[in-house]
């Protein structure tokens, strides 16, 4: 049997049109679809996974279908052969040496980094100021990620030229994904040229850094000193290239998905005035107007409605909207047989509007996290699932909560005149036109505010 082909084909250019000037439509329309459907991207043909139940296979049988497909060869043109982009067997020994970076113990010393940096950016932040907040969002988590890497390593220069880099890269990544047409990507035309440039910046700013790092020959607690000491079972260590592989990919994993997010949170927020009060609420119970330094791992529970709103948030629009994998022998696929060699993609973004786990998924209900289904919790896949899941991903909830809550705080961010953001679904599904003005707000005391959290909850 031969799955059905996705609508909206055009010649020549098959989906890849669709996947440009309208993706996130295209993958709702498809939400409610069981099993797999083929789509055609130029000349080529994908398999894209419909559903959770067919989503979770693909995570699941990550020997079967392994890391590849248009997405992930046009990532290592950026990361090379790091954790995000290698093979099972490559990963399986990546994944341990790097698995004592993201151990529980090491969450509350990544914490308090995250939060001095989080109050030096907020320290500059003026009311009535109009901010473009993915461009803000996205310079505060690289800000965030350099330090849990580098801790001060990475000078100001070095933080300026990558944060000017990355959004070219990821158009870049995103186009060569939807349109797999080498020749076209090698002609001589503006935008292949930007990329190749920032390409080239972003490699050079990471291999200055580390062989700085190295020069100094110390132990800096951070998690490139643990890259650096890192052995295997068999005493070997990470190579020079490999180390520089996982630098770049947990340093582009650290700044655009969060970066992304908390733009989308804040975004949500704004649009309703209740969930936001509630933040707000929480944050004066917990911070009562210190600074995100004073906030312990310990506080982190009595943030949950925070939580959840980070959670709806990640549901609505997963930074990692799309993925894909390669099929590693002839197969079979929600019933379907795929041969090997397919091209397997996969939405996070179409498993968390299907209205069978999420009743009306265009809505924004925090609550719905209160008492979740398991069809929801099945469908809800913004980190992945099986060993692939997202290595990082209880300390970028810590941040995203952190950030929130150090916002809220200080802070009331609402859409400024004339403003109309839109998602943009390229390699990370961020925000475009995100101007928001900074209203200054005075924290209640934090008795008051507490009463208040719990009576709206």
């Amino acid at each position: 049997m031969t799955a059905a082909t996705a609508p909206h084909a055009l010649p020549l250019l098959g989906h890849a049109g669709q996947l440009w000037r309208r993706p996130l439509p295209f993958m709702r329309e498809l939400a409610a679809t069981e099993g797999l459907v083929t789509l055609r991207l130029g000349p080529y043909r994908a398999y894209l996974a419909c559903g959770a139940a067919a989503t979770l296979q693909v995570l699941h049988e990550p020997r079967v279908f392994d890391k590849g497909g248009p997405l992930f060869e046009k990532a290592r043109l950026l990361v090379g052969n790091g954790l995000v982009s290698s093979d099972f067997i490559t990963h399986r020994r990546q994944r341990l040496l790097l698995q004592p970076a993201f151990h529980a113990h090491r969450l509350p010393g990544y914490q308090q980094l995250m939060a001095g940096q989080l109050d030096a950016a907020l320290d500059g932040w003026r009311p009535g100021q109009v901010l473009d907040l993915g461009h803000e969002l996205h310079a505060l988590t690289l800000r965030v990620a350099a330090r849990t890497m580098f801790g001060s390593g990475l000078d100001e220069r070095a933080v300026a030229e990558v944060v000017g880099a990355m959004p070219v890269i990821m158009r870049g990544v995103y186009q060569r994904m939807i349109l797999p047409v080498e020749w076209a990507h090698r002609l001589p035309l503006p935008a292949n040229r930007r990329f190749e440039r920032a390409r080239a910046t972003m490699h050079r700013v990471i291999r200055e850094t580390v062989q700085a790092y190295r020069r100094a020959g110390r132990d800096h607690g951070d998690v490139l000193s643990i890259l650096v000491g890192a052995r295997d079972e068999h005493g070997a260590a990470l190579s020079g290239q490999e180390i520089h592989d996982q630098v770049m990919t947990l340093l582009i994993g650290a700044t655009e998905p969060p970066g992304d997010a908390l733009t989308w949170v804040f975004l949500l927020l704004a649009g309703h005035p209740e969930a936001e009060r509630r933040v707000q609420a929480e944050a004066d119970a917990v911070l009562g107007g210190r600074p995100a330094t004073a906030l312990a791992a310990a506080d982190l529970p009595r943030l949950a409605h925070t939580r959840r709103v980070v959670t709806e948030a990640l549901r609505r629009y997963p930074p990692a909207w799309l993925l894909s994998r390669t099929a590693t022998a002839d197969t079979e696929l929600a019933g379907q047989r795929i041969p090997r060699g397919s091209t397997v993609l996969f939405s996070p973004y179409q498993c968390q509007h299907d209205p069978r786990a999420f009743p009306e998924p265009t809505r924004f209900d925090p609550d719905r996290w209160l008492d979740p289904s398991p069809a929801a919790r099945a469908a809800w896949l913004p980190f992945g699932a099986g060993n692939r899941q997202c290595i990082g991903d209880e300390l970028a909830m810590t941040e995203l909560v952190l950030a929130v809550t150090a916002v809220a705080a200080r802070y009331r961010l609402c859409p400024a005149p004339g403003a109309a953001p839109r998602p943009l679904a390229r390699a990370s599904l961020g925000a475009e036109g995100a101007l928001m003005t900074v209203e200054r707000r005075t924290p209640r005391p934090p008795r008051a505010a507490a009463l208040r959290s719990t009576a709206a909850a």
